[in-house]
């Protein structure tokens, strides 16, 4: 099975009144930088360090019990903050997890839609993927073994949170994989200490596409105790030229994107924030290299989330911590045929159908600290739950068959107990409990619940090591699809048909970690003042009841024999699969010159029959090399990364010939330049080459080779003013 990717310029769920705000926004943007038509992105927070390390950056992605330093945190995280934005100079979601150890996002050309695989768990939920605290577990099936995305304009994140493998199971059902966690821009972001209003506007332009964007980002302080934030964002990409110069069709997109915050302080330590994200966009796609007789969509996505949320936060208050949010979530996926004909699986030219979810949920979770004799405590307990409605709608073709319709309800709660016994002893322990079910129309649902544990030591024999060992659990319900897709596929020949058998009888799979590491952060270590900040680890995690496709015959299953189907396909537990791997993070800074290496070894087999999994991605090597010059006004970067070849010997016996020829790829390297220079203390300027080599290549898991040599330029301004009143604001801690 495979996932359909739509595609198309095609423009019906997006209001004209929306567009024309998007598009003033995009105008006003160009002529605030002082250069129309020339669009850039990705601001750095108002007042924030531009040579702060990212593994220094705080996060409270790993444990939840309060905010610790990523290189401290005893677990593999990775951090992207907005330094690391501004050097990337994102196009694309995948852009942004640039060389991340253990982490790739697999996005083609010819779509906006993205999946995250960790360390070669990927699809229906494995890596719960969050934007704001709201679950994405939109999914649309086809003929690639895909599923499970997200859509999101890179030019509204202010950071990222990852946390690799199960011990992110206090993020709900699914997390076997890990967790990834969006934050978008708010206006602390852009207004700066001391004032009450900020502007910035941001225009960006390539020259392989074209692509330009345009951003306009507002924020005021309401009195001492309301900040108000909206923005908005336009991107509009031609077909981009690759590394052998050819132009690569349904490359072409455009998007557009509304947010909108308000954050209130009715008193000390409390916090309401309210926010609402529109991300639209379209284009046209395919699920190969698209030719005349090529199956096409013109597609129109519209990501759509409202979360509100209340966190109390007193440093004073040992008892209580709360943090709690509630979300709506909605994707509505709409394609219309535009290529390719008839056939009774994909329905002639003109007609549409249509792939919604909407997705409810809440996430609650307390903290309390104590002291027993010199040991520091602190215990977290929370809650969280989501409610998923798809709705697929395909009359013409067999788009619903791959995607039924259906309910399912997930929920937990769990209780983490995090103890510093000494200052080089830390232990912490949880429990996390489990529940699903999943109902359909037309097959009975499935439903279950576990209990799932997880427990670390952190040893620190000198104040700039620790090491660290974990063994965690997560557990990944059943989706909608795997669970219930049920029925004959349209036949694709006049001598026989097949189908989809369901299984309510589904088991959930398990997630069993175990992982080592070692967190270097070291100070003065070549030169006063310099730093050095290093993560390093090695994992096993073994899954039982891995859930995956099935071929069957009449012979393998009375089911399929009964059905009169030639054969069946059925998703189906495995006795287990593992992975391995081993992950590196670093990175060196002076102040004057930085530089870092990341990488990633990673293999994963199928147990029971000792064949490889075809969702482990390649080795490689990432590495950074820079300077700050002119009292840090001026950053020049290169950036190299090497990827792995993907073999035949890495995949399984017995997918065909096509298979095999779709999936290996050749290695390739890949060298990125940079340069940004702060022209005034309200605006910078940017510049970068990507692909400098012009390398000519295809991400493993994608049909559509990359973009050849390009070139952008950015600029960013940010203007700001007023005086903060002399009324003493509420006290509030992040």
């Amino acid at each position: 099975m495979e996932k359909v990717m739509a595609d198309g310029p095609r423009r019906s769920g997006i209001s004209s009144h929306l567009r024309g705000l998007l598009f003033t926004g995009a105008a006003s943007a160009a002529l605030l930088a002082g250069a129309p038509g020339a669009f850039a992105q990705s601001a750095q927070p108002a007042g924030a360090a531009s040579d702060e390390i990212a593994l220094d950056t705080l996060t409270v992605v790993a444990t939840r019990s309060g905010a610790e330093r990523a290189v401290d945190s005893l677990a593999a995280v990775s951090v992207v903050g907005p330094g690391e934005l501004d050097q990337l100079m994102p196009s694309t979601t995948q852009d942004v997890f640039w060389g991340m150890p253990g982490t790739t996002v697999l996005q083609n050309g010819n779509s906006t839609q993205a999946s995250i695989n960790i360390r070669g768990l990927q699809d229906f939920g494995r890596v719960a993927v969050l934007i704001d605290g709201a679950r994405q577990n939109f999914t649309q099936l086809g003929h690639n073994d895909g599923a499970g995305s997200f859509f999101l304009e890179p030019g509204l994140l202010a950071g990222v949170d990852v946390v690799r493998g199960p011990v992110s199971n206090i993020y709900g059902s699914g997390a076997i994989g890990g967790v990834v966690s969006f934050r978008t821009k708010d206006a602390e972001d852009i207004i700066k200490a001391g004032q009450t209003w900020g502007v910035e506007a941001n225009g960006e332009f390539a020259e392989n596409g074209p692509m330009g964007y345009g951003s306009l980002f507002a924020a005021a302080k309401v009195g001492q105790n309301v900040d108000l934030f909206v923005g908005g964002t336009a991107r509009n990409r031609s077909e981009y030229v690759d590394g052998d110069g050819n132009e690569v069709p349904g490359t072409g997109f455009q998007s557009w994107s509304g947010i909108a915050k308000a954050t209130f302080r009715p008193a000390d330590y409390h916090e309401v924030k309210l926010t609402a994200l529109d991300y639209e966009s379209s284009y046209t796609t395919a699920n190969e290299y698209p030719t005349a007789a090529t199956t096409q969509y013109a597609t129109d996505v519209a990501n759509r989330t409202v979360t509100a949320s209340y966190n109390y936060n007193n440093p004073n208050d040992n008892l209580f911590n709360w943090r709690s949010s509630a979300y709506w979530n909605q994707v509505q996926q709409d394609q219309v045929k535009v290529a390719g004909g008839c056939s009774n699986v994909t329905g002639c030219e003109g007609d549409p159908r249509s792939f919604t979810i909407d997705t409810l949920g809440f996430d609650v979770n307390n903290t309390s600290r104590f002291r027993l004799a010199s040991t520091k405590h602190a215990l977290t307990l929370g809650g969280d739950y989501f409610h998923d409605d798809v709705q697929n709608v395909d009359n013409f073709g067999f788009g619903d068959g791959y995607n039924p319709s259906g309910e399912r309800s997930v929920g937990g709660a769990f209780a983490q107990w995090q103890a510093d016994w000494t200052p080089w002893l830390q232990t912490i322990a949880a429990l996390r409990w489990d529940s699903y079910s999943l109902t359909s129309a037309t097959v009975d649902g499935t439903s279950g619940d576990r209990v799932s544990p997880k427990f670390t030591v952190g040893i620190s024999p000198f104040q700039w090591l620790t090491f660290y060992g974990t063994y965690a659990e997560g557990y990944r319900a059943p989706a909608v699809t795997e669970a219930l897709v049920s029925g004959v596929h349209p036949p694709v020949s006049i001598f026989f048909d097949f189908g989809f058998l369901p299984n309510p009888d589904l088991r959930a799979e398990i997630g069993k970690n175990k992982e080592l590491g070692v967190n270097i952060k070291y100070d003065d270590l070549l030169v006063k003042g310099d730093k050095l900040r290093a993560k390093a680890n090695i994992y096993r995690n073994d899954v039982d009841d891995y859930i995956n496709t099935v071929f069957l015959t009449a012979g393998d299953s009375p089911a399929c024999a009964a059905t009169g189907w030639a054969f069946c396909y059925q998703y189906q537990n495995i006795a287990a699969a593992r992975l391995e791997g081993f992950e590196f993070e670093s990175m060196y800074d002076t102040g004057t010159w930085f530089a870092g290496f990341n990488a990633t070894v990673s293999s994963g087999d199928d147990v029971e029959n000792d064949q490889p999994l075809t969702t482990i991605m390649p080795n490689n090597v990432a590495t950074t090399l820079g300077t700050r010059l002119f009292d840090k006004k001026l950053t020049l970067a290169v950036r190299w990364q090497w990827v792995a070849a993907k073999t035949a010997d890495q995949l399984p016996d017995d997918l065909t010939p096509a298979q095999l020829d779709a999936l290996v790829t050749p290695s390739f390297n890949l060298v990125n330049l940079y340069l940004g220079y702060q022209a005034t203390a309200w605006m910078t300027a940017a510049f970068s080459v990507e692909n400098l080599l012009n390398e000519q290549y295809t991400q493993y898991q994608q049909y559509l080779p990359s973009a050849g040599l390009t070139f952008k330029a950015g600029l960013r301004v940010i203007l700001g003013g007023g005086e903060i009143a002399a009324a003493t604001p509420a006290k509030y801690v992040k």
